[in-house]
């Protein structure tokens, strides 16, 4: 389904998100984060890692309320694809065909590494798509409900207003559905900004594609991470990395517990790392 139309001349609106996006990067980059070494230097311990991987996978940075999503920690229970993933670019208007260009390449670079970290098979499928990637504007955002609501149908009223009332702290987000109570996602819608600037704006792929694959949690502790909101790392780490492997390995399946997953986890997290401390 297409972007519904609005003008494609950057309206004040548009044009003051990106004057203020370009400032934030400027800041965060002033402060020495949105690195971009993979966390060069940092040592990870099978300790670290279970912990990390366990507060990212099988913790829910919301709860569902009668509302909606209220901010609320809460333990979940694991939750990663099982069908192939195809993934689908869709741009607003506002998007220029060289912006569309870069951001194509970039995703299907991305795409194609992920697809090669996980084992998990990943295309991009214009098509046919069931990972859905938005890159819009503020306007254009804005209008995106009857699109939202056509393509993720269980939101509520207030899910879908989290995306078209994005407040300006939220720099980009992935809702993931699965069918049930199974864990197991079928359908996923991505949103990035078209105002932000150049690394920024690929911080956000990798987040938001990486989240949407069942890293749904952000942890203050999981460093070096991109699962962090303090926006050290720009780019997959090497640590994410292989939060994304535990997660797709053939041990675990989705809709398994807490419980059940630690001990598995903990073993794959020696093996990764050669040790237990």
């Amino acid at each position: 389904m297409p972007v519904p139309v609005v003008p494609a001349v950057p309206t004040a609106k548009s044009a003051a998100a990106a004057s203020y996006y370009t400032q934030v990067q400027q800041l965060l980059l002033s402060q020495g984060m949105l690195r971009t070494d993979g966390g060069e230097g940092i040592p990870v311990s099978a300790r670290t890692l279970t912990d990390n991987f366990m507060r990212v996978a099988l913790y829910d940075e919301y709860r569902r309320g009668s509302g909606g999503f209220v901010r609320e920690e809460t333990e979940s229970r694991l939750r990663r694809w099982e069908a192939p993933i195809r993934v689908g670019v869709r741009f607003g208007p506002s998007v220029s065909p060289d912006r569309q260009a870069t951001d194509r390449a970039r995703i299907a670079s991305f795409v194609a590494r992920l697809a090669q970290i996980t084992g998990h098979p990943m295309s991009v499928d214009d098509g046919n798509p069931n990972f859905f990637v938005y890159v819009v504007s503020e306007d254009e955002r804005e209008a995106l409900g009857p699109v939202i609501n056509a393509t993720l149908p269980g939101l509520s009223p207030s899910d879908v207003a989290g995306i078209t009332q994005m407040p300006r702290s939220t720099y980009c987000l992935v809702y993931a559905m699965a069918e049930g109570n199974s864990g197991a996602y079928t359908r996923a819608f991505a949103v990035i900004r078209a105002e932000h600037p150049d690394l920024l704006r690929l911080s956000c792929l990798h987040e938001e594609m990486t989240q949407g694959l069942g890293l749904p949690n952000d942890s203050p502790r999981a460093r070096p991470s991109i699962f962090n909101d303090d926006e050290e790392f720009a780019l997959l780490t090497d640590q994410d990395e292989m939060m994304l492997r535990i997660l797709y390995s053939p041990e675990l399946h989705p809709g398994m517990s807490v419980a059940e997953v630690r001990p598995i986890v903990e073993t794959l997290a020696r093996r990764m790392t050669g040790g237990d401390s």
